[in-house]
């Protein structure tokens, strides 16, 4: 009788053995770097540009982003971040900073931070955070500011929201940014769409168990998205540049805002699921925000859609027909070489893709007239030689 002998195929995925044991020489060098790991590690600073908060409702706060540079737009720009993690990943650090890119641009640059959701948040909805919290903000933003229209940037789960929010109040926004937010979950091959699946998935048991979607398990579910990556070769990379200062504040901030996980509103999450991933009512102009359909051809501001085509939580074409549903004749898409984080905080971003969408907000915002000093005339004929 023959025994099959089975392999493994994770193992294919791990380093060669011998090249995993580092020699005695390489070792000293990682144990000395190890006191000033553990100072980057306790100064690490996340939320770099310097703000004040402008209006708190419940847990909500909108801050307001001071810089050095003279404002050359009137027009505000609100960021919207998801419901899931912090939003201050739009401004992780100085060099890698979503906030800044824009505050140097002449923007008048706002961020709406939701707070942190407790069991006596489970009640709120869809229309809870749209037609309350949003409304309520660009409101408010535009009577700070004195202007009629704001700006909107939405990034991720933040970016439908906000799709769903200008196709209800077209009034309210000069200009749209939707940057790695899907709109269409038609295609089911994305990892999230097949967890989601009704036939696997019951989101109401779900919720009816804990109230609200628990961090920790939202954390390891986009954890185990990329396992060998997210698991293994991080701390391999680590490892391998742990005597590199740059790369340790860099490391640790993106460890502080990845491990910084908040629940996600209970009834929020099951509405989203439902409407969203298991029946793709946003494309179809079905989904209700309360009482009110979410048309998104009632959108006719200018757009602009930023895709990272190496992103595994929100591929491509979940973004991409947003263009083709919306009434807008101003409209833009640009594929960009990322991942879905590294599309704010990644090098190439900052350096390649954000200067281009400031200048492509400038030309579509109103600017600051500044005074122009007069020429003095003189009076009577020229004096003569």
């Amino acid at each position: 009788m023959t025994t099959t002998q089975y392999k493994n195929p994770f193992l294919d995925m791990m380093p060669a053995f011998p090249a995993m044991m580092p020699s005695f020489e390489e070792m000293k060098e990682k144990m000395a770097a190890f006191p000033k790991v553990m100072e980057v590690a306790r100064n690490v600073k996340v939320g770099a540009t310097p703000h004040e908060v402008i209006y708190i409702e419940d847990k909500l706060k909108v801050l307001h982003y001071q810089s050095d540079v003279p404002k050359a737009h009137r027009t505000p720009l609100i960021l919207v971040f998801a419901l899931v993690n912090r939003p201050y990943i739009l401004d992780l650090l100085p060099h890698k900073s979503v906030v800044q890119q824009f505050l140097k641009a002449g923007f008048d640059v706002y961020l709406i931070d939701w707070g942190v959701p407790t069991e006596a948040d489970k009640h709120l909805t869809l229309e809870h955070y749209i037609e309350r919290y949003m409304h309520n903000v660009v409101k408010h933003v535009c009577e700070y500011t004195g202007e009629e229209k704001a700006s909107l940037l939405g990034y991720c789960m933040g970016g439908t929201m906000s799709a769903m929010y200008t196709a209800l109040h077209p009034e309210m926004i000069k200009n749209f940014i939707l940057m790695a937010a899907p709109v269409d979950w038609s295609d089911r091959e994305a990892l999230l769409c097949v967890w989601s699946d009704p036939k696997w998935f019951d989101v109401d048991k779900v919720i009816d168990a804990w109230g609200n979607a628990p961090p920790a398990w939202l954390q390891g579910s986009f954890a185990i998205l990329k396992p060998v990556s997210n698991l293994i070769e991080k701390y391999i990379g680590f490892y391998e540049r742990m005597d590199d200062e740059k790369f340790l504040e860099e490391f640790f901030a993106m460890e502080a805002w990845v491990n910084d996980n908040i629940p996600l509103a209970g009834e929020t999450f099951r509405q989203f699921v439902k409407d969203c991933f298991q029946k793709n009512l946003l494309v179809q102009n079905k989904l209700r925000v309360g009482k009110k359909i979410v048309d998104l051809s009632n959108i006719t501001c200018p757009i602009l859609n930023l895709m990272a085509t190496a992103d595994h939580l929100v591929p491509c074409g979940q973004s991409a027909p947003f263009n083709d549903l919306v009434g807008s004749k101003d409209r833009k898409a640009i594929n960009f070489p990322a991942g879905h984080i590294g599309l704010s905080v990644g090098s190439k971003a900052q350096r390649d893709l954000w200067p281009q969408v400031a200048q492509w907000l400038a030309d579509r915002s109103d600017p600051i007239q500044r005074p122009t000093a007069r020429k003095s005339k003189r009076r009577g004929k020229a004096a003569r030689a």
